[in-house]
């Protein structure tokens, strides 16, 4: 398979500044999870989990299904022809009118939505205990869905160090001190109050960027016909992007409704750990998007399997080695919470492992957008479906055998995993049919990395928590890239930590 080296150049670049946000979203990451157990404790971060699925769901909606399609609307406007040349000052106007477009359309849906929940706030808070401040939380739907339209817009752009600055350092950083200082002023709303401020301040980051690249519209006047035949061009995309938000929290809103608040803040606590190197992944997908739209109205689909297949070597690699430096000292890192938080240490070790599958299905779902649109709508459409009976039937069968809470959650991580697994196969076996190539991210020489790893982990489990924490997370890591570095990467591979000369 052949690909363009400057498109790899491209996405190498996107992966190494993901990589490094990865590592600060980590570290701002702990912070908030130690306040919001520690202190506000596992019941209040049930309710705050409860509320989040519900916000995040409208945010999702919000967007239409734009944070893909930009890409592809941008990219007719830049070439309409076909030939990458640079943008005319015209088409810079038209691009910055078609921004606000969707701009204008996500806010008019996120209005829409907010007055909703805000009307029936028990879709937050199913059991019905809330504070007002907690009911303020739906003010974030605005900010959270524009954000991502814009930051969508910027990676266009191949601008990712944008998205790694609101997302991985001011978003979470926000969130860690505002809900510590919360705690000590407003302890009933600290941390809904600490999440719409971590949502708000990403975004005035993101669209601080975007009038800096893009320039504010030029002679623009909103046309609501337009806007409403984009809306309905967009509706695949938006049901491929609402089911992919959906198989990570369909588990969260199931769960709302058969366990209590404690063990569910419990779930969400090992979930927001998990979710971390799906971050990683899925920022990986707007760098991937302008790429794979270039060779789709070029035609060249072998340069697509191939970009699917490295972008997505590089993040299965990259999953599998985030999923043992969690997942062996998981213990520990459940310990951070309180002994009450121990029990979900196997909800902890089917969430990681649920990432590394999705891996596959998430950048073949990056070419099947453009591909195959309906396709691939209705495959999202069925694994949501597998996984919300698998999710159902499992909690129902544990409930009546008797067993807790954490066993319930434990058995909604695995319907994920199964489900996400099943997603990858269908979505790589559609994909290679189209391309006419195999697409395939695994390689068996990545256990040559993994074993070493794994016996370090082993050996730092021997340790005090702290040590297996501090020092035994680090040198799994250490461990498993030298090993990938040297063993398992080819040249190909080690574009990715190899800066490239200026063009």
């Amino acid at each position: 398979m052949k690909t363009d080296e400057g498109d790899v150049a491209a996405l190498a670049k996107g992966g190494r500044t993901n990589f490094f946000g990865f590592l600060a979203r980590l570290v701002a990451r702990v912070p908030f999870l130690f306040f919001a157990s520690r202190l506000y404790g596992a019941s209040a971060m049930g309710r705050f989990a409860s509320a989040v699925v519900m916000v995040e769901f409208a945010g999702q909606l919000a967007t239409l299904g734009q944070k893909r399609g930009l890409a592809q609307r941008l990219a007719e406007i830049a070439w309409p022809d076909g030939d990458q040349t640079t943008p005319s000052s015209r088409v810079e106007g038209a691009a910055a009118n078609v921004v606000a477009d969707a701009l204008l359309v996500t806010t008019l849906l996120a209005g829409a939505m907010s007055l909703l929940i805000w009307l029936f706030p028990e879709s937050m808070y199913p059991k019905g205990n809330f504070s007002e401040a907690e009911r303020l939380l739906v003010l974030s739907v605005w900010a959270m869905a524009v954000g991502d339209l814009a930051l969508a817009a910027l990676a266009f752009r191949f601008d990712v160090a944008t998205t790694v600055r609101a997302r991985a350092v001011v978003e979470p950083w926000t969130l860690s001190l505002t809900a510590g200082g919360l705690y000590f002023v407003y302890p009933e709303g600290g941390l809904a109050l600490s999440y719409l401020a971590s949502t708000v301040a990403a975004t005035a980051v993101a669209l601080h960027a975007l009038v800096r690249m893009y320039g504010l519209p030029r002679r623009w006047r909103p046309r609501p016909l337009q806007l409403l035949r984009l809306a309905v061009v967009n509706m695949p995309l938006a049901g491929a992007d609402a089911v992919e938000w959906g198989t990570r929290k369909i588990d969260v809103f199931l769960l709302r409704f058969f366990i209590g608040e404690a063990p569910l803040g419990i779930y969400y606590f090992a979930q927001q750990f998990a979710s971390l190197p799906q971050k990683l992944k899925t920022s990986f997908e707007p760098v991937l998007g302008p790429v794979i739209t270039r060779n789709v109205m070029n035609g060249n689909m072998p340069a697509i399997a191939a970009q699917v297949c490295q972008v997505g070597f590089w993040i299965t690699a990259a999953q599998a080695g985030i999923a043992l430096a969690l997942a062996i000292p998981g213990t520990a890192l459940m310990g951070l919470g309180g002994p009450a938080f121990v029990g979900g240490t196997p909800a902890l070790f089917f969430l990681l492992a649920a990432e590394v599958v999705a891996a596959t299905a998430v950048v073949s779902e990056a070419a099947l957008i453009y591909v195959a649109r309906m396709r691939n709508l209705w495959i999202s459409l069925g694994t949501i479906a597998l996984q919300g009976g698998l999710t159902f039937g499992l909690i129902l069968g544990a409930r009546n055998l008797g067993f807790d809470a954490n066993v319930q959650t434990a058995l909604a991580a695995i319907a994920m995993t199964l489900s996400l697994g099943t997603s990858s196969l269908l979505k790589a076996r559609l994909l290679s049919r189209i391309v006419a190539e195999p697409i395939n991210n695994w390689r068996w020489t990545l256990i040559r990395a993994v074993v070493p790893a794994a016996l370090v982990g082993g050996l730092a489990r021997l340790f005090p928590e702290w040590v297996e924490i501090a020092l035994g997370i680090p040198a799994i890591l250490g461990v498993y890239c030298f090993v990938l570095w040297r063993v398992v990467f080819g040249p190909e591979d080690r574009v990715l930590f190899r800066k490239q000369p200026a063009a």
